[in-house]
Formats: structure tokens, sequence, C-alpha cells
């Protein structure tokens, strides 16, 4: 075997490890888990890691722990580029690394890691502050992992053109609802209704019905438009919850496909022709 022949077959199998081949790849679950267990166990040094006396105590084994974690994570990400050119969607030795790094998963790995290495370098400490704030992302990792994650993304996906159409919406209602109550309550209540931004505030409060109760009206006309753009805000959170319903029902049913034919058959229907099946 020559040496050219020896690397592809090295990187096909490293491809192959990282990206869950199949269900009888032993070092390719051992990667999984081991993938799963450090991002795990990531996320819980970071959230732990906030509260005082931990971080007091146990700062050190944690950076250690995050030092390690990191340039495990780095590896990775350096081995997935590297081997990335064994799959069909990142052919060719630079345009398709380059793809693959620009892909979501692959930015989420960068995001991963690059806050460590940004500490080293003369940046301003507020932006390593806010960078470090990326560290979270490891979570997002999980998501190679769990079949459940994966099919909430190809559901936000497959609806995401009715999301945005829902989410315009309810802009377009907030704009109009902290426009509409500003004019309403500016003159009696300058401070607190002072402009359509801070109206914004109480448009969100009420649209999504939290109520906090720090901003609300006082006049007459205002109680009555406040009262109708709480129902109006009770239905239009309704749509999104439903354009994901529906989306998670199609998403399983095709997932699931001798659901359905067993559940026509039972209910006395050809699950192929739709024609009522005739008592034997």
């Amino acid at each position: 075997m020559d040496k050219t022949s020896f690397y592809k077959k090295v990187q096909k199998r490293t491809n192959e490890i990282l990206n869950s081949s199949n269900d009888g790849d032993i070092p390719s679950k051992i990667c999984d888990i081991t993938i799963m267990t450090l991002v795990i166990l990531n996320v819980l040094s970071v959230i732990i890691g906030t509260v005082p006396s931990i971080k007091a105590e146990y700062g050190t084994p944690l950076r250690k722990f995050e030092f390690v974690s990191v340039i495990l994570f780095s590896i990775e990400y350096v081995l997935r580029v590297w081997s990335c050119v064994m799959s069909e969607l990142y052919q060719g030795s630079i345009r398709g690394r380059i793809k693959y790094m620009l892909s979501f998963m692959a930015l989420i790995d960068l995001l991963a890691i690059l806050p460590f290495y940004l500490s080293f370098m003369k940046v301003d400490l507020r932006v390593i502050r806010i960078m470090r704030l990326f560290r979270i992302f490891r979570i997002a990792k999980l998501g190679r992992y769990t079949k459940g994650l994966n099919l909430i993304r190809d559901v936000f996906i497959d609806k995401k053109e009715e999301l945005i159409l829902t989410i315009v919406a309810m802009f377009f209602m907030l704009i109009m609802s902290s426009s509409v109550m500003y004019y309403l309550e500016n003159d009696a209540q300058p401070d607190q209704f002072s402009s359509i931004p801070a109206a914004m505030w109480w448009g969100v409060c009420t649209l999504t019905t939290v109520g906090y109760g720090d901003l609300y009206p006082i006049t007459l006309p205002g109680k009555i438009v406040a009262a109708f753009i709480s129902m109006l805000g009770i239905g239009m959170f309704v749509l999104p919850a439903g354009i994901l319903a529906s989306g998670f029902e199609n998403a399983l049913n095709q997932n699931n496909p001798d659901k359905d034919e067993q559940s026509a058959t039972e209910a006395g229907i050809c699950p192929h022709c739709g024609r009522k099946l005739e008592d034997e």
C-alpha cells in the first residue's frame, strides 16, 4: 500500500468515526459518547463556575479542566476540517474545507473554542468577557449526536417561512400597540410613556401576557385598548405554537410511516389506495 492510499484511508476512517457512520461502528460510538460527555461536563463547569463560593475554592481545577477540554475540542475541530473532504458535500481540498468551515455546526465548534484562544491575545477585556459567553455554545455541539435536536432543527427549517411571517406580524402589532398607547397615555403619564420606544416595553409585556405591572395605562381609553391588545396577544402567540405543532406532527409521521399504515388498517381503510377494506 503506497503512502497516498494509506493517507486517504486514514482520512476516510477519521471522517467516519467523527460523523457516526453506522450503529455497528464501535469506535464511532465511543467517540460520540466521549464528546457528548465532555460537552455536558463543560456546560456544567461554566454554570457552576459562576457561583462565587465554588469559583473561589475550585477555580483552579475548573480552569485546568477547561484547558484540557479546549485542547480536545481543538483536535476534534482540526480533524473534522482535515477529513471533511471525504464527504460528498465538501469535495475539493480548499473549497470543500472552506465550505465546511462556514457550515452551521462547524461555526458552533469554532465558537466553542475561540474565547479561550482570544484570552491570549491583546484584545479589549470587555470583548473577551463577551466572547466567553460563547463557551455555552458547546452545548449546541450535542446537535450532532441527538436525534431530537436534529428533529427540532428540521422542523424550524421546514416552517421558517411561516414562522418569519408570524414574527413580522407580531413586530407590526408591537409597533402599532406601542404607538397607540403612547398617544393615549403620554399626557397622563409623561414619565412612564415618555416615548414610543419606552411604550414598547409595555407592549412586549402585554402581547406576551407576562404583565410585570411596572407600566400600565390609567386612562379609560388606554385601559380599553390595553384589554383588546392583551386578548389579541394571546391569539398572536398561539400562531407559532400551532405552526410548530403541525411541523412536529409532519416530521414524526415522515419518520414513522409504518405507524400511519397501521392506524389506517385499524380504521378499516387501505393505507395505499384509501379505499375501505371489505370484511372477510
